[in-house]
């Protein structure tokens, strides 16, 4: 039986190739997944992700009920775009997803009032849209880029709402974008620039928090 150094550990050598790592090996080894396992830039991420989701929850509450729709105006898609380009593609969607489990747990609540209601197109496109802005987001700082994926994705959530409403409704195209997009756009327009804003202010505070560069390239 012969020892031999490998990765500052000691080996052992059973037979012709067969290698064991000793006892102490292991548990370094243990130890040494344990202390990267879980960063402070994970702990921040994830507190991200839980904001985000409840920040959704609480701009459902900032609602205009519109006569001619059953459609509400609230300010989620403000904080749907904010978290995307906050927390990247990924971790924008997941605040989504969160938000959509807490309302569907009954912790939250829905526009619509069920993630199956009047609403649910959008709520879908939540997770979408977050995922677009953060996919660009991540790639650059060009507040022209960005701006303009916002406002793209909130035309993505416009258009989903307004298939699903045609087919809750049985309502026709035209019928559906007349209730579900046109009355919207000038607000969306809006909240995507309000987004963009905070973005601009936040961005660099939020990446010297999650020690992240928020950059792909």
């Amino acid at each position: 039986m012969e020892f031999h150094a490998r990765r500052g550990c000691a080996s052992r050598k059973d037979g012709p190739s067969v290698y064991r790592e000793t006892e102490a090996c292991r548990s370094e080894t243990v130890a040494t997944i344990a202390r990267v396992a879980i960063t402070r830039a994970h702990l921040v991420y994830a507190a991200g992700i839980a904001g985000g989701a409840l920040a959704t929850a609480l701009s459902t509450h900032v609602r205009v009920p519109l006569p001619f729709t059953p459609v509400p105006v609230t300010l989620q898609t403000m904080v749907v775009l904010l978290c995307g380009a906050i927390l990247g593609a990924g971790g924008g969607a997941l605040s989504q997803i969160a938000f959509l489990v807490l309302g569907t747990a009954g912790i939250a609540t829905f526009a619509g009032g069920s993630l199956l209601g009047v609403t649910g197109g959008y709520l879908i496109g939540f997770v979408l849209a977050a995922a677009l802005v953060g996919a660009v987001a991540r790639r650059t700082d060009s507040v022209l880029a960005v701006g303009a994926t916002m406002l793209g994705a909130s035309l993505l959530i416009l258009g989903l709402g307004a298939a699903w409403l045609a087919q809750v409704n049985g309502l026709s195209a035209g019928q559906a974008l007349m209730v579900g997009v046109v009355p919207f756009l000038a607000g969306d327009a809006v909240k995507a620039a309000g987004a963009l804003g905070a973005w601009r202010v936040g961005r660099l505070a939020w990446r010297g928090i999650a020690g992240d560069s928020q950059r792909d390239d």
